[in-house]
């Protein structure tokens, strides 16, 4: 019996990781944690409603011998003692879980980008000494880690991350200019929380996920590409110096690379069912519009800078985010606190967590001083 503690356990992710355990005999819940962000958002918005809304100790109530509502996650895991930590929390919060995971060996399902994106260095360092694995929950890294296992680095030409495009795909500028909270949250594929579905929506998730990507499997920025394939099947290809090319391909439903992460390296069976190649499945790819959505590359600007200066965009996207969700910020404006914060701060390396922390702080005031004049 594999005992996990599932942190973020009423986000999208924590919801469907409950039905995946549930399902399973082998797994068994032991600690729960959850928070109260994406409700506070919601309440914040006119435009939005929440659905079936509970507050974060009602929302756990019973799931886990052990639950806690906001505050320190590695207080829960201390108590709980896992054999693995599912990390659903989402932003910068999400860090100190990540690295008491790493620090001391214990395996890690990680769907908390922001982990990465923020802190890679000092997370890598943190799991050479801790020795565990980490196995990534976000579809499209799960997708380019199955590819990749048991691969020789220098058989890999290049990694492809795919992307659905957002709602806003193949739209200008110009028709993005009065787009509301809702808007953006209607995503066309994907079934996921308010800030990853904006993030989605402005490609900034793609940004995190293409800096995630350098840091979970050792590739240089310029052998990551991205790619926009609308229908969400294909969800990460790699290209090898043969010339051959390995694609992982699925519905689009996180059950499956959850399922994937809490009971590797076995491969347990899901409801989702197969892809039906003769029902004229078509698949298409495009190049991501960057200028209009420069957010993605902005964010590999920020990671091939190195330093803090990947921390800092993920803390003011964060920041701009919240605000478009609140109605302070408009659509296209994210992007800029993003540009003008990362041409504000120094970008120092952060030798510890106290460090990254101070630096994280510094972007997020720099940011919200960018919203005063937005």
């Amino acid at each position: 019996m594999k005992r996990i503690v599932l942190l973020g356990a009423t986000g999208s992710i924590g919801r469907q990781a409950i039905e995946v355990i549930d399902a399973n005999d082998d797994l068994e819940l032991v600690a729960a944690m959850s928070g109260r962000q994406a409700i506070e958002v919601i309440d914040a918005n006119d435009d939005l409603e929440l659905v079936a809304a509970m507050s974060g100790t009602q929302a756990i109530e019973g799931l886990a011998p052990l639950t806690q509502v906001g505050g320190d996650p590695t207080e829960l895991l201390e108590r709980a003692e896992p054999d693995l930590v599912l990390n659903a929390i989402v932003g910068f919060a999400g860090l100190p879980a990540t690295l008491w995971a790493l620090e001391r060996g214990v395996p890690l399902a990680l769907a908390n980008k922001e982990s990465l994106v923020a802190a890679g260095e000092l997370a890598l360092a943190a799991q050479e000494r801790g020795g565990g694995p980490l196995v990534p929950v976000d579809s499209e890294h799960s997708a380019a880690f199955q590819c990749l296992e048991c691969r020789r680095d220098d058989q890999v030409m290049s990694l492809v991350l795919t992307a659905s495009g957002g709602p806003f795909r193949g739209r200008s500028r110009d028709d993005l200019a009065d787009v509301t909270p809702a808007d953006a949250l209607a995503h066309p594929t994907w079934t996921m929380g308010p800030k990853i579905t904006v993030d989605s929506a402005t490609l900034a998730n793609k940004g995190l996920e293409l800096i995630e990507a350098h840091f979970l499997f050792r590739l240089p920025y310029e052998r990551i590409d991205v790619a926009v394939q609308p229908t969400s099947i294909v969800h990460a290809l790699v290209r090898f110096r043969d010339g051959g090319a390995l694609a992982h391909l699925g519905y689009p439903d996180m059950r499956v690379p959850i399922s994937y992460a809490l009971t590797y390296p076995r491969r347990e069976a899901t409801p989702i069912p197969p892809l039906d190649f003769a029902s004229g499945l078509t698949l298409e790819f495009h190049p991501p519009d960057l200028e209009t959505f420069p957010l993605l590359g902005l964010a590999r600007e920020a990671g091939e800078r190195g330093g803090t200066y990947a921390c800092a965009y993920n803390a003011a996207n964060e920041v701009a985010v919240a605000a478009f969700l609140a109605g302070r910020l408009p659509f296209l404006a994210i992007a800029d606190v993003v540009e003008e914060t990362l041409a504000e701060v120094d970008g120092a390396p952060a030798r510890d967590l106290a460090e990254l922390v101070e630096a994280d702080t510094r972007a997020r005031a720099l940011a919200e001083r960018s919203l005063a004049v937005a």
